[in-house]
């Protein structure tokens, strides 16, 4: 079976979706659909298919299998609520939903309907963190006592009237734009965390939302996770690292404006002295997106949960809830279900 796919929100991550589904032999992008419509004739063109302003009905019109969501926050639970109630697949690009309480209506909705609802989290695809992944579940650096992510760009001109730094629309700042990311890396590698403590803080954008984060998360065993995303990053960074009791592992890296993705794997010695370490890099073309689609189809296929499914979404966004909860109280807060 060939799936057939809408986008809606045609800006750069529509476009990054589009690729990934025209790149995969079991999708087929049939429309694209963007409240700007020259916005959406530029994807479609690109694609040779349909273009539109108003999606709903062309969505049941065209018999849509699966729908990617990739629209301003604001706007995600009700686009992919209706698509979950007429039987259609849904990928909802992070965060799913502006908060914990969106997320929660649209896990419930994803049980009551036939169809599957991914959170879209491509960064666990990314080679990297994938490898990082299979080491830490090999146990290479034994049991993982720690870890420490910081994620950041420095914005761009005009970054304050863009809509992400509306409260209303985006839900959040830079906490929940790229934290939401790093609070699924801490759950995918260690499960979940029981309490937070943190600050959200607007340093040099003139905005409603946050343009700084700084966070810590801890497992009922004792695991710690730390934080700091930001929207004033002098250089684009990605640095992930993964404490464990028998050596390291540290990723550096997107690829793209945020340098080469490279893996260091460092073991410790028995006698300890300086550790054995061992370099990956993964040089080239971003594939992430296209590993997350193509995991995407073989779940629904399979009838099976995604990678990175509407439950991920949901706890990742209750993570991020805590902290903004912590920050307006100054009191570490419980990470409830």
């Amino acid at each position: 079976m060939t799936y057939k796919v809408a986008i809606i929100g045609a800006g750069a991550i529509g476009s990054k979706r589009a690729k990934a589904v025209a790149n995969n032999s079991r999708s087929k992008l049939v429309l694209v659909s963007d409240i700007d419509n020259e916005r959406a004739k530029l994807l479609a063109q690109k694609y040779d298919c349909k273009a539109v302003t108003h999606w709903k009905n062309e969505v049941t019109r065209d018999r849509i299998d699966v729908a990617i969501v990739a629209t301003p926050n604001k706007y995600l639970l009700p686009i992919c609520t209706y698509a979950l109630e007429q039987s259609i697949h849904v990928l909802c690009e992070k965060p799913l939903g502006r908060n914990a309480r969106e997320a929660r209506e649209l896990v419930d909705k994803a049980q009551q309907s036939k169809a599957v609802l991914k959170t879209g989290f491509n960064h666990r695809h990314h080679p990297a963190i994938w490898k990082a992944k299979q080491l830490a579940d090999a146990k290479a650096i034994g049991t993982i006592m720690c870890m420490r992510c910081r994620y950041g760009h420095g914005g761009r001109f005009g970054y304050e009237k863009e809509w992400r730094a509306k409260k209303d629309v985006c839900g959040g700042g830079e906490l929940l734009d790229q934290g939401v990311h790093v609070v699924d890396l801490f759950r995918w590698f260690t499960g979940e965390f029981s309490d937070a403590f943190g600050y959200t803080q607007t340093y040099f954008w003139n905005m409603d939302v946050e343009d700084n984060a700084f966070a810590l998360f801890r497992t009922k065993d004792g695991i710690v996770a730390s934080m700091h995303t930001s929207w004033t990053q002098w250089k684009n960074l990605f640095s992930f690292e993964i404490f464990g009791k028998n050596g390291v592992l540290a990723i550096e890296g997107l690829g793209g404006s945020y340098g080469l993705e490279t893996l260091v794997w460092a073991k410790r010695k028995p006698e300890f002295g300086v550790p054995l370490v061992q370099k990956f890099e993964f040089p080239g073309e971003d594939m992430s997106w296209q590993e997350e689609w193509a995991e995407f189809v073989s779940a629904i296929e399979n009838r099976r949960e995604p990678l990175g499914n509407s439950w991920d979404g949901y706890r990742a966004n209750r993570m991020i809830d805590a902290v903004y909860e912590s920050s307006a109280t100054g009191k570490i807060v419980p990470i409830k279900e």
